[in-house]
């Protein structure tokens, strides 16, 4: 079964990463760089300030910069354990996929998809009463990890475990502050803090 997984999992790749067009390298070169999100991290921190009292508003910063925070540490330590290379590094690989980048480090799982997934979920957790569109931040974890296929570095299986890395600890993270922090925010019960 497990090989099967692997062969699905290496074939999918290969032909996603197949349907490339040079004409669009550009554009999923610039969405896959993390510093191309970097105005919406920021309408993210501003969107807490416009919602929320500035107390509460700075907790739900400080939240997420822990998530993400915690959300890199587990990533690399997965990475360094699985020790699985990357496509772009594969022998095998070599000569058949279409290669915009080659990052060293090990593939599985992707931090890029953890990292989106976890902050986008705890984002639209934290402003789903107060802005009942935020859903269509969505948009950006996707995009950014369907990017590291397009790009050759990640295989569909590294970024579906790092999205479901980045969603169950988007999940305890929400879960800590509305049951840790939310209750000293606000009029002093949790309801009133989310």
């Amino acid at each position: 079964m497990w090989d099967r997984l692997i062969d699905w999992d290496r074939n999918t790749f290969i032909f996603l990463n197949s349907l490339g067009i040079e004409e669009y390298d550009g554009f999923w070169s610039y969405v896959t760089h993390t510093s191309s999100w970097l105005p919406l991290f920021a309408l993210f921190f501003v969107l807490f300030l416009v919602a929320f009292s500035r107390k509460e508003a700075f907790a739900r910063i400080l939240t997420t910069l822990l998530l993400f925070g915690c959300v890199m540490a587990l990533m690399y330590l997965t990475k360094e354990f699985v020790a699985r290379l990357r496509p772009n590094n594969s022998e095998e690989l070599r000569g058949i996929i279409r290669v915009l980048f080659r990052p060293e480090d090990y593939s599985f799982f992707s931090g890029h998809a953890a990292n989106s997934f976890a902050i986008t979920t705890l984002v639209v957790l934290f402003l789903r009463k107060k802005l009942p569109w935020v859903w269509v931040f969505y948009i950006w974890p996707l995009l950014f990890s369907l990017s590291r296929i397009y790009v050759g570095v990640h295989y569909p299986l590294d970024l579906i475990a790092g999205s479901f890395v980045g969603i169950v600890m988007a999940l305890l993270f929400y879960r800590g502050f509305t049951g840790l922090i939310a209750p000293y925010l606000g009029s002093g019960h949790p309801g009133s803090a989310t």
